[in-house]
């Protein structure tokens, strides 16, 4: 369990219901989203939030379902209540940063991939036996002729 025996953290409740001690599910709704209690012989505990003894909620409904179906593997709700529901923003909720954050995550590990790929494609060319080599001098040599080329190109547009 949390840090309080009034909530229950998701690690706990994967032990209890691989252990078959979960009973039940109930989805609450609440102002803010949606609370999850787990049924215990006679007791009932909201699913809390990480090191916190508050319970964890989720704005939507379907997120809250495919969290408990994909995580916990409890796949019947015993009660759905949205008596109390409503979708009024608690504050300190919302997290405007969190999308930009995911986008550059998938960017870097997309860009990430591309280059280990251009790193793979590199070696295999370079370990190409047919692969053509050209002495360090004459690179220098050539890549000094074109930067003459550059400023003079530049010089004439001045």
């Amino acid at each position: 369990m949390s840090a309080s025996t009034d909530t229950i953290d998701t690690a706990m409740a994967k032990r209890m219901v691989e252990a078959s001690a979960i009973r039940g599910a109930s989805i609450i709704g609440q102002a803010g989203g949606w609370a999850v209690m787990l049924k215990l012989g006679i007791q009932e505990k909201p699913l809390g939030v990480q090191r916190s003894t508050k319970p964890r909620l989720w704005r939507s409904l379907d997120s809250c379902v495919e969290y408990l179906r994909n995580e916990l593997k409890i796949s019947k709700i015993d009660l759905l209540d949205s008596s109390n529901f409503s979708k009024v923003k608690l504050a300190g909720k919302s997290r405007p940063d969190a999308a930009a954050r995911m986008r550059r995550a998938f960017q870097a590990a997309d860009h990430d991939a591309w280059f280990r790929e251009q790193v793979e494609q590199g070696l295999k060319e370079a370990d190409d036996p047919n692969a053509v080599w050209f002495p360090h001098e004459e690179v220098v040599a050539d890549m000094q002729r074109q930067r003459e080329s550059l400023i003079a190109r530049i010089g004439k547009t001045k």
